[in-house]
C-alpha cells in the first residue's frame, strides 16, 4: 500500500492557527502544529518580532533562530494598537481554530482582543495563553525567563544541574505541553463544538517531568534527586566518565542484567553486588572512574560496546548529526534556504516528514 511522503502533514490539515507568541515556547508549539498540517499565520508588530534580531543573523538580516522556529509558517505584520490593525486581526480570529499568545496576562485584554472578546465571535476558538507564571496566582505579573522559572519553583534544585541547563527545560516543555493541550482541545471540540481557554505557565511546565522525584518525595518525605539521585549522577552505574585520552563515555547499566554484563566486561565480578549500595555511590563511582581513566576511548568502546550493557561514547554534536543513526532516521535535513532543520521526530507509516518550507512573508 503506497504512503504519502507527508502523511504527518495530514494529521490536522485545515486547522487555522494564529501565532502571536515570541521567542521559543509558543513558536515551538506552532512549529509542531505546522508540521502536522496546520496553517499557521504568525502575527508580528510593524517593526517585526524582536526575535529576528536576537542571535547570529543570515544574509537577509534575520536571525537563524527566528527562521528555524518559524519555518513552514506565514507571517503578517499588524499594528494591534491601531483600529485598522485590530479590525484585520479580528477578521482573522473569526475564522481561526487556534490562537497562541505569550504576552503578560492582561495585555490582550487591554488591546480589546482578550479571550472573552474573541470567543464571543468565535465560540469554537481554542485560545492558548503561555506566560511565565500563568494567568492567576501571586506571580502572574512577574517577569522571568527559563532559569528564573526553574529557580523559583524549586525545579532547578530538584534537577541538580550545576549552572544553566540547556536546552531550556521550561521553554521546551512549555512548547510541548501547549502542543499536547491544543491537540486535545481540538479533539474535544470535534465532539462538542466548543473551544476553550488554555492557561499554561512556563514555570509549571517542567513539573510533570519530575514524576520520579515527586513519587520519592511523597513516600519518604525526602528528595534524593538531582545530582544525588539515580538518574542525575548519584548512581555509579548511570554516569559519565572520562577516558585516558580526555574523551568521555556514558554508562547507563540501570537494569541488573546490564550491570552484570558491564561487570563481566570490566573483569570486576566484585562490583556485581554493589549496585544496590545507597545513593550517592561515590566510592563505587571512583573505582569505575579509575578504570575508565586507564583506557582510551577506543579501548573502552572495544571492550564495552559488544557487552550490550548500555554503554556509549559521548559523541560530538556536529559529528553525531552526520552519524549513521541520525542519517538513517532522517532527524536533520537541509531546508530550501540552506538551513539545517530538526524535523518532527516521528516516523509515520514508515515515512519521515520532508524538510519544512521557509517562512513566507506577506
Amino acid at each position: 500500500m503506497p504512503h504519502s511522503r507527508s502523511r504527518l502533514a495530514s494529521f490536522i490539515q485545515g486547522v487555522r492557527v494564529l501565532d502571536l507568541s515570541r521567542h521559543l515556547p509558543g513558536p515551538l508549539a506552532t512549529l509542531l502544529l505546522a508540521d502536522m498540517g496546520a496553517e499557521v499565520t504568525k502575527i508580528e508588530p510593524p517593526s517585526g518580532d524582536e526575535m529576528r534580531q536576537i542571535g547570529p543573523q543570515g544574509a537577509e538580516g534575520t536571525s537563524h533562530a527566528f527562521q528555524a522556529v518559524n519555518a513552514g509558517k506565514t507571517t503578517r505584520r499588524l499594528d494591534l494598537k491601531s483600529e485598522s490593525g485590530r479590525e484585520a486581526f479580528l477578521a482573522l480570529a473569526a475564522t481561526a481554530d487556534v490562537l497562541v499568545e505569550s504576552f503578560r496576562p492582561g495585555t490582550m485584554e487591554r488591546l480589546g482582543l482578550g479571550a472573552e472578546t474573541l470567543r464571543a465571535e468565535n465560540p469554537g476558538l481554542i485560545y492558548c495563553a503561555l506566560s511565565g507564571y500563568g494567568r492567576s496566582g501571586p506571580w502572574m505579573d512577574r517577569a522571568g525567563h527559563d532559569l528564573t522559572y526553574l529557580a523559583q519553583t524549586g525545579i532547578l534544585d530538584a534537577m541538580g544541574h550545576p549552572g544553566v541547563p540547556y536546552p531550556p527545560p521550561a521553554d521546551i516543555n512549555g512548547g510541548l505541553f501547549a502542543t499536547i493541550a491544543i491537540l486535545g482541545a481540538l479533539n474535544a471540540r470535534a465532539r462538542d463544538g466548543k473551544g476553550c481557554v488554555l492557561d499554561l505557565a512556563l514555570a509549571d511546565a517542567p513539573m510533570p517531568t519530575l514524576v520520579f522525584s515527586l513519587a520519592e518525595l511523597g513516600v519518604s518525605g525526602d528528595l534524593i534527586g538531582g545530582a544525588q539521585g539515580l538518574l542525575g549522577g548519584g548512581a555509579a552505574y548511570n554516569n559519565v566518565y572520562r577516558t585516558a585520552d580526555d574523551g568521555k563515555v556514558a554508562l547507563a547499566a540501570i537494569e541488573p542484567k546490564f550491570w552484570a554484563s558491564f561487570c563481566r566486561a570490566a573483569f570486576r565480578p566484585d562490583w556485581l553486588a554493589r549496585q544496590s549500595e545507597p545513593l550517592p555511590q561515590h566510592a563505587l563511582g571512583a573505582e569505575i572512574a579509575a578504570m575508565f581513566a586507564a583506557l582510551t576511548s577506543a579501548e573502552a568502546v572495544a571492550r564495552f560496546e559488544p557487552a550490550d550493557c548500555c554503554f556509549a561514547p559521548v559523541a560530538a554534536f556536529n559529528h553525531a548529526l552526520h552519524g549513521f543513526h541520525a542519517t538513517a532516521r532522517g532527524l536533520v535535513a537541509t531546508g530550501a534556504d540552506g538551513r539545517l532543520q530538526a524535523l518532527f521526530p516521528v516516523v509515520v507509516d514508515g515515512q519521515r516528514p520532508p524538510p519544512r518550507p521557509p517562512l513566507r512573508e506577506l
